[in-house]
């Protein structure tokens, strides 16, 4: 009975002994980290129109997404800006989406563009900026497909009535993952005959960055900074304000 009584005694103690141990392995654990809370693009928000002024549609990749905010900033006062609420990608997926994109409101001017994502490199199992010299890589969007998208989607949007301004396709500098330095000349080549067939004007965002990409653009990146940005939003803006006055 006596021995009894001692290990019962020893198991309780073993037992709370466990207790504090624990209790200080966890008093000596690092909190938590909290994450974040990410701040959505303003981009991304919806546009309220102010009654009487036109509409304006810019529609493109990130380099577009880049430049949307200040474009609005720009023409606050003189047009509605908006914009899909998504990155417009390749081609393929202006084929898939741009009934959505257009909805049933009127459009003044669209402003439009796709290029970057069709150009870039995708691996074997849809990897994406896969490396171009790898042997079963392939762009995602090669030239010919591309040439065949694009006179589809120029085809739909002139069903809308709109004004319309291609914006050429800014440069692949050295260095960008997934891509090929001067595939944008050449894409922006394909989209150059396309626009001459149709009368519609270029917002050459191309060239105007071409000569500066040191001073606007980040390093092995085909973004653009935040002034940079600002300085396409001026380009944009030009050619917006010059097709609302043609209107």
């Amino acid at each position: 009975m006596v021995f009894t009584n001692i290990r019962v005694q020893r198991s309780a103690l073993l037992f709370l002994m466990a207790a504090c141990f624990t209790q200080l392995a966890d008093a000596d654990e690092k909190p938590a980290r909290v994450q974040p809370i990410r701040r959505p693009n303003p981009a991304m928000e919806k546009t309220t129109d102010v009654p009487g002024l036109p509409r304006v549609l810019l529609i493109g990749d990130s380099i577009s997404i880049g430049y949307t905010v200040p474009v609005r900033e720009m023409l606050e006062g003189t047009a509605n800006v908006h914009r899909p609420l998504t990155n417009c990608g390749p081609t393929t997926k202006g084929l898939a989406e741009i009934d959505n994109w257009l909805g049933d409101g009127g459009w003044d001017v669209i402003h439009f563009n796709w290029g970057l994502h069709d150009l870039k490199y995708m691996g074997p199992n849809g990897e994406n900026l896969a490396d171009p010299s790898a042997a079963n890589s392939h762009q995602q969007v090669p030239p010919e497909e591309y040439e065949a998208n694009l006179k589809k989607l120029v085809a739909r949007l002139k069903q809308t009535g709109s004004r319309l301004i291609w914006r050429s396709t800014t440069p692949v500098p050295e260095g960008a993952k997934g891509r090929v330095v001067g595939d944008a000349k050449k894409y922006n080549e394909i989209a150059a005959r396309i626009m001459s067939e149709n009368n519609i004007p270029t917002d050459d965002q191309y060239e105007f960055a071409i000569g500066r990409l040191g001073e606007i653009q980040k390093k092995a990146d085909v973004h653009f900074t935040p002034e940079g940005s600002r300085q396409l939003a001026a380009q944009a803006v030009a050619a917006i304000r010059k097709e609302l006055s043609n209107r």
